[in-house]
């Protein structure tokens, strides 16, 4: 059973950058397909981006695309999401998931097999 737990998060001016980390443990990162999601205040979790088990592949909500950047090291069991040009409506709590390795064309339908916690960003105007 694979662990995850998310860090980086924080407040930032609107028009910066945070770069977001996820760390597992327990089962190595590299056999999983991951992706971060988000819950901003009152709204439902939605998806951010998703990268493939061995980081060849990514894919991004359009609300973030261009602006955010996912990738991971398996090496170091670390995903991470590099967020620039942030927006208010960018805050939310960022959670990181794992799901199977062959799953990545069906994230976020895919089924998730872990979650982390969340970090908080908050981006102010």
């Amino acid at each position: 059973q694979v662990h995850l737990v998310e860090s980086g998060g924080g407040l930032v001016q609107a028009g910066g950058s945070l770069r977001l980390s996820c760390v597992a443990s327990g089962r190595a990162l590299g056999f999983y397909a991951m992706a971060w999601y988000r819950q901003g205040p009152g709204k439902e979790r939605e998806f951010v981006a998703a990268i493939s088990y061995f980081g060849s592949s990514t894919r991004y909500a359009d609300s973030v695309k261009g602006r955010f950047t996912i990738s991971r090291d398996n090496a170091k069991n670390t995903l991470y999401l590099t967020l620039n040009t942030l927006k208010p409506e960018d805050t939310a709590v960022y959670y990181c998931a794992a799901s199977p390795p062959d799953s990545f064309s069906d994230i976020p339908r895919a089924s998730v097999v872990a979650w982390g916690r969340g970090t908080q960003v908050t981006v102010s105007s």
